[in-house]
């Protein structure tokens, strides 16, 4: 194998050992609450760069369409599932993810967990929800406390990143960034300022001001158990009830169309124990593209040496990739999910990533899965 890996280079900027599987095109680690806490407070205690999204029905909806939407997902540090509708898809796939993973319930957590108190800094929301926020923080005992706040109108993304916006975020010295101004636009503000931001765990977390305020309720545990949280907030936001009515139809669609096909061939064609073996890649440096050329089928439980080949793709030095998937029979959610994380490195770098080869078979596969994306060779 031909790798452009210096000697000294330092470790990959993404993790390519995250336990992640492909969900309607969006990468979900399948982690349990429990232990994105202990990720995400270490990363804050660490000083480490945690930019975590919380993909819900609306991201997988919104993704869809908007390619930069979906890129800052594809770009997160951590993917948690944010929504019921995911684990249901989850599970119809056979992703071990097997739990919600909620925003909400994750900043109630990393509260009670045990260690020194975390600065949070809110950033957005409703006029007046970021400081009662922070004031009712004040007060309260546990492992968080309030670190600043700020609320920035309903401008543009640029008006919102002024120099002394950012510079009042830094002089906070917060552990935790909670930003709150719709997920597109929040999503998009994190990416436009993210390098400039002194603060080791940011996230979008748009509820959880609301919450931390107490403007408004959390369903009860019961419904968010059975996935009817979108109807509590629909009786607390009435608002809502169209976004909700938007997406659900979304869901259905894509549910028909994309999941339950998926399902289905999934269970009827399985790799073989054959193809499984057979699995290996070569690299080489092709006129500066390094070109890795795979086969056979490629799962969850043979993933170490395609890891292992993004790992040293990530060390390298930025360059186009090139993947031939020609001699490639099979590949499932954890695959593909490990396709979005090189995705989202290359986008990061400013780099290509091209797909090469694929039969019809394999095509079909992509577009089932909601990844048709990767074959474009953006």
């Amino acid at each position: 194998m031909e790798w452009t890996v210096p000697q000294d280079a330092p470790a990959a900027a993404t993790d390519f050992q995250r336990e992640v599987y492909c969900l309607l095109g969006l990468p979900v680690d399948a982690l349990t609450e429990q232990q994105a806490v202990r990720l995400i407070r270490g990363a804050a205690e660490q000083g480490r760069r945690c930019f975590f999204s919380t993909p819900n029905l609306n991201f997988l909806v919104g993704a869809r369409s908007d390619a930069e939407f979906r890129n800052s997902v594809l770009r997160s540090d951590l993917s948690l599932a944010d929504g019921m509708p995911l684990v249901w898809i989850a599970r119809l796939l056979g992703a071990p993810v097997r739990e919600r993973v909620a925003g909400s319930s994750l900043f109630e957590a990393l509260g009670r967990q045990a260690g020194r108190p975390l600065g949070v800094y809110f950033f957005g929301g409703p006029p007046g929800a970021a400081q009662q926020a922070h004031a009712r923080l004040q007060g309260a005992a546990g492992g968080l406390v309030p670190a600043g706040f700020q609320c920035p109108g309903f401008g543009s993304v640029e008006d919102m990143s002024a120099p002394a916006t950012l510079q009042q975020i830094a002089a906070s010295r917060a552990d935790v960034l909670v930003v709150a101004l719709g997920a597109k636009k929040g999503q998009a503000w994190i990416e436009h300022n993210l390098a400039a931001l002194d603060v080791p765990v940011v996230s979008h977390l748009g509820a959880v001001v609301n919450f931390a305020a107490g403007t408004l309720q959390r369903a009860p545990t019961g419904w968010q158990k059975l996935g009817l949280e979108w109807l509590w907030r629909i009786k607390e936001e009435p608002s809502l009830w169209l976004r909700y009515l938007r997406d659900g139809r979304a869901f259905l669609r894509l549910m028909a169309t994309r999941v339950l096909p998926a399902a289905c061939l999934s269970r009827w064609h399985r790799a073989s124990p054959r193809a499984l073996r057979d699995a290996a890649l070569a690299a080489e440096l092709v006129d500066g593209v390094q070109v890795l050329r795979l086969r056979g089928a490629w799962t969850g439980a043979n993933l170490a040496p395609l890891r292992e080949g993004f790992d040293r793709i990530g060390r390298a030095g930025a360059a186009d990739v090139r993947l031939d998937l020609a001699q490639v029979t099979h590949l499932d959610a954890a695959s593909l999910g490990l396709l979005l994380l090189l995705r989202g490195h290359q986008s990061k770098r400013g780099r290509r990533l091209e797909i090469v080869g694929c039969t019809p078979r394999l095509r079909r596969l992509f577009h089932r899965a909601g990844a048709e994306f990767l074959l474009d060779g953006a």
